[in-house]
């Protein structure tokens, strides 16, 4: 059923501290018009409990046009292991032209992410979440800074309207990284080949390198940019905090 009216703080309070599994089947039980997002990173074994929980489950990546061959492989491998429905979704060819005709392929580096990401990621997520009442993410809370204080569920104050709320499920967001490694490598759960290569945390290739050991896995990602701000958008609720302090 799509219950739109469910009551959030009561549900918060339901999954606070629960785990990944839990989480999802709670998530699969309130709504039916809902998706994983699956970035191509250690986010699979979300997608690998979802296929057990529910065969067919619906799966979105987002296809930037930057991302590494290697990614663009494991995401193929990934629509052939499991049993669900994946949709790649793509940037506004226009909008894209644009900014490649007026400031080249890597204004990033001096204008920073925003922009970039806006029309590679952020407005094709917007027009595929328009069309859902609720979506299920790989966010972990030990990943970033901005991410410390991520609930189990919540509403997306990045993409609700108030005519039509969304709500966010975020099932990892007790694990840490190690859990999350565990869970692959108990279930044979395959992975994106850069993992092995010293990359940890995975976007397109001209913004992602790999780490040095003992360093923040969101190191390698827009490493000339404050750390504390390294979000592209798409949880660009996780900031609001940092806004409004």
């Amino acid at each position: 059923m799509n219950d739109s009216a469910f009551d959030l703080q009561s549900l918060q309070a339901e999954l606070a501290g629960k785990n990944p599994r839990l989480i999802l089947k709670a998530a699969l039980a309130h709504f039916d018009n809902i998706a994983i997002s699956f970035s191509g990173a250690e986010d699979v074994a979300l997608v690998d409990l979802a296929s057990r929980l529910k065969p067919g489950v619906r799966v979105f990546c987002l296809d930037t046009g930057r991302l590494h061959p290697e990614t663009y492989r494991f995401i193929e491998k990934v629509r052939e292991r499991y049993d669900i429905r994946l949709e790649i979704l793509s940037p506004d060819a226009q909008a894209l032209s644009q900014l490649v005709s007026e400031k080249g392929l890597f204004s990033f580096y001096r204008d920073g992410h925003g922009e970039c990401c806006g029309i590679r990621k952020v407005q094709p997520l917007q027009r595929h979440l328009a069309k859902l009442d609720a979506w299920i993410t790989g966010q972990r809370r030990d990943q970033n800074p901005t991410r410390q204080e991520l609930d189990e569920v919540e509403l997306d104050t990045a993409f609700s309207s108030p005519e039509k709320p969304l709500y966010k499920f975020n099932p990892l967001a007790n694990w840490a990284s190690s859990q999350v490694w565990d869970y692959i490598e108990a279930y044979d759960v395959p992975y994106n080949e850069l993992h092995a290569k010293g990359y940890i945390s995975i976007g397109c290739e001209p913004c992602t390198r790999s780490i040095l050991p003992n360093q923040h896995e969101r190191a390698g990602r827009w490493w000339w940019e404050d750390a504390a701000k390294k979000e592209c958008g798409l949880h660009a609720g996780n900031l609001k905090a940092d806004e409004d302090g």
